[in-house]
């Protein structure tokens, strides 16, 4: 699934939404669609959690919103008290999931091995993964950012992955839902690496690659200014149909 035409707007609704709320948003979105098969410039998807999946699924069934899940197993079905397979994410109707979070990697200990994993199961079912890079502030200020970008990248990405059917994120870890924001240039920097690393991992530099940290309506139309951003991942600003909204419309 190749996306090189369109901005992606990809919303992280993280744990937040009961069903009420969900039902809510999901129809506030809705109605920002002048019709079902509107042509717009931008691919939306929206990631609510897991025991949401399934309602938000049938509720943009025939719009152009599609929807991902957060996390994944890397196992199929089994004796796996409590997980969520890629089977089932993608028999409910999900067609995305977000891998590698940095709150995954760092409050449950994911590390790029077990990304790569799940990114390979995901795969294996037809889903299209989010994997998401990033520095925390320690990484940037000591100048290894790059490098842990490049390792990151390298080793999260799985065998059978392609620019044609995964998704890169990046988000500093720094500036997730603290409100700073990387500058223009960081950004420019990073993507830039994330480029040359997939040339090298996957032969070719036209990977879509999402930013994704504290972005706003505010800020949203300085990031699409940049010829490397193909998208971003909104965390706070998704959880506000018009803010999300307004996000969308700059790209």
């Amino acid at each position: 699934m190749s996306f090189t035409n369109k901005k992606i707007i990809a919303g992280n609704w993280k744990m937040n939404g009961l069903k009420n709320e969900a039902w809510q948003l999901t129809n506030d979105l809705l109605s920002k669609f002048e019709s079902p098969d509107q042509k717009l410039q931008f691919e939306m998807i929206i990631c609510p959690p897991a025991t949401l999946l399934s309602e938000v699924v049938s509720m943009v069934d025939g719009s152009p919103i599609k929807v991902g899940a957060q996390n994944c197993s890397d196992k199929l079905n089994g004796a796996y008290t409590g997980e969520i397979s890629p089977t089932m994410i993608k028999d409910i109707g999900a067609q995305f999931v977000i891998l590698g979070h940095s709150e995954r990697r760092s409050y449950y200990g994911e590390t790029n091995e077990i990304v790569s994993q799940k990114a390979f199961s995901a795969l294996s079912q037809g889903l299209t993964p989010i994997i998401c890079i990033g520095e925390t502030l320690e990484q940037k200020e000591n100048g290894s950012a790059l490098a842990v970008i490049e390792d990151q990248f390298t080793n999260s990405i799985p065998e059978g992955a392609s620019i044609e059917n995964i998704i890169i994120a990046y988000e500093p870890v720094w500036a997730i839902g603290t409100g700073k924001v990387a500058t223009l240039q960081d950004i420019i920097d990073i993507h830039t690496k994330i480029r040359e690393v997939s040339e090298k991992k996957l032969g070719s530099r036209n990977i879509s690659i999402l930013y994704g940290g504290s972005v706003k309506p505010s800020n949203a139309k300085d990031i699409f200014s940049l010829q490397d951003v193909d998208g971003v991942l909104v965390g706070g600003a998704s959880l506000n149909a018009d803010d999300f909204w307004n996000i969308a419309m700059e790209s």
